[in-house]
């Protein structure tokens, strides 16, 4: 919002019902935050008390990540956890009668984030189709491209569930325009290319690349891939709608507890 308008203004044809909440949630904040869990790490239990305690401290939008063994997009933390949730025996139908109980207990908007191949394994029909059942709202897939996985996206519109697709500051213009014209719910920025949970330098670079993101988005925006510090989502103010927060958050778990969590989340609000 700046000058007292929305930053996606002008834009609200044809979108999704998520993304149409986004921007309505957008008129009453500067900014929405997302957060992050990877589900079944450490376990369900903190899973379940980490959403609780989003919605006290006013998170908007909850990223649940399905375990993968191979996550290409995370950084080591992430890629840990995964690996011990997986240890641990997570399932995917664990993942989805997780979200269940979620969706049903908090207002949080909830996405799945998760790997192509677990789809394929599960079925992609059949995942759409029950993560939508669940109340999950959309799916950020990073290795699934519309041109290549006509299966997905047409069980997404089926289902009336947003598949989110993820651009950096690498993309070419021309298939940035593509991918903005793609994704529903919202554009997800990813602030640097490489892998979550590395420190990044917001500045001019970052801000030209969110310029052109929302030149071609109708949909809102989201950043994430480094968004660590309150002074990293007051950069994000009038640049973004959505700030991610993944990383950081396990960060504080593992070091502090959820008491610090808490503090660290209140913290984030500009």
């Amino acid at each position: 919002m700046k000058d007292g308008k929305l930053l996606s203004s002008e834009k609200t044809h044809n979108i999704s019902t998520l993304a149409q909440e986004i921007l309505e949630k957008r008129k009453g904040k500067p900014i929405l935050l997302m957060a992050h869990q990877i589900l079944g790490y450490p376990d369900f239990e903190t899973n379940y008390e980490m959403l609780r305690l989003f919605q006290e401290c006013g998170v908007d939008l909850v990223e649940l990540q399905i375990p993968f063994s191979e996550p290409i997009a995370d950084g080591p933390l992430f890629l840990k956890a995964n690996q011990k949730a997986l240890e641990r025996g997570v399932t995917v139908e664990q993942c989805l009668d997780f979200a269940q109980k979620v969706t049903r207990d908090f207002s949080l908007a909830c996405v799945f984030m998760t790997y192509y191949n677990i789809l394929l394994q599960y079925g992609i029909e059949r995942f759409v189709e029950t993560a939508r059942s669940v109340g999950i709202r959309g799916l950020i897939v990073p290795d699934a491209f519309p041109e290549e996985s006509e299966e997905y996206f047409a069980a997404c519109r089926q289902e009336q569930i947003d598949p989110i697709l993820v651009a950096t500051p690498y993309t070419p213009v021309k298939r940035l325009e593509y991918l903005a014209n793609e994704t529903e719910g919202f554009l997800y920025c990813a602030a640097r290319k490489g892998v979550t949970g590395s420190k990044t330098s917001f500045g001019d670079a970052t801000t030209d690349f969110l310029s052109r993101c929302r030149q071609y988005a109708s949909t809102p925006i989201a950043v994430g891939f480094g968004v660590q510090h309150p002074e990293d989502v007051r950069y994000l103010v009038n640049k973004s709608d959505i700030a991610t927060v993944g990383s950081a958050i396990l960060n504080v778990l593992e070091a502090e507890g959820t008491p610090g969590v808490r503090n660290f989340l209140l913290s984030l609000r500009p």
